[in-house]
């Protein structure tokens, strides 16, 4: 009789976030959020990724709230959701990851040696951290923003409506964070040179 009390609250509570109720959407949040992150760091150590992922999980729900279906397990649905979330991520970067190695296979007159391959990835790696750590410097909208162009290959308009700005908003983020981007860069390779 319990376990039906709580599926009637859980299918309550979704439908009244569904209906666009702010409450029930921060009680979903606050119910389930801990949970969801101590489940994503089964699938992966990379808490930076998974709060990103959390994040974005949360803006989408509360974006497409309307447009979602019926669930009697939002625990469940959450755990889908998130899963699937974070796999895409880690496809893309073993993608990415691929992709480089089969240049370097495919290109063996570019390296010639040994030696060269190993401080040429070891200046790529470098390049990548600095890259990864330069991210740190971007608003959350800038990081959204060069994500969505650069990762997910989406066009002005695209990322105008994925994030609810004009395109004009779109061009100062992109070319704001590019701005920081280089300028990080350039400081920490004149710091290592």
């Amino acid at each position: 009789m319990i376990t039906t009390k709580k599926i009637i609250d859980e299918v309550a509570l979704w439908n009244e976030f569904r209906a666009g109720d702010h409450a029930a959407f921060s009680s979903i949040y606050h119910n389930y959020v801990s949970l969801l992150y101590n489940y994503s760091t089964s699938i992966t150590a990379d808490r930076e990724l998974i709060k990103d992922c959390l994040h974005d999980l949360f803006v989408e729900l509360w974006k497409n709230h309307r447009n979602l279906g019926e669930t009697t397990s939002i625990r469940y649905y959450l755990m889908a959701s998130i899963k699937r979330k974070l796999v895409r991520h880690l496809e893309t970067q073993q993608r990415h990851f691929q992709h480089q190695e089969a240049y370097y296979l495919e290109n063996p007159d570019f390296i010639t040696s040994h030696e060269n391959r190993l401080v040429a990835f070891e200046e790529e790696q470098s390049f990548s951290d600095t890259l990864t750590e330069s991210f740190k410097y971007l608003t959350k909208r800038q990081r959204e923003a060069i994500s969505l162009k650069f990762f997910h290959d989406m066009d002005t308009d695209q990322i105008s409506s994925k994030m609810s700005i004009n395109p004009q908003s779109v061009y100062n983020l992109i070319f704001g964070a590019l701005k920081i981007l280089k300028e990080h860069i350039s400081l920490e390779r004149l710091t290592i040179a």
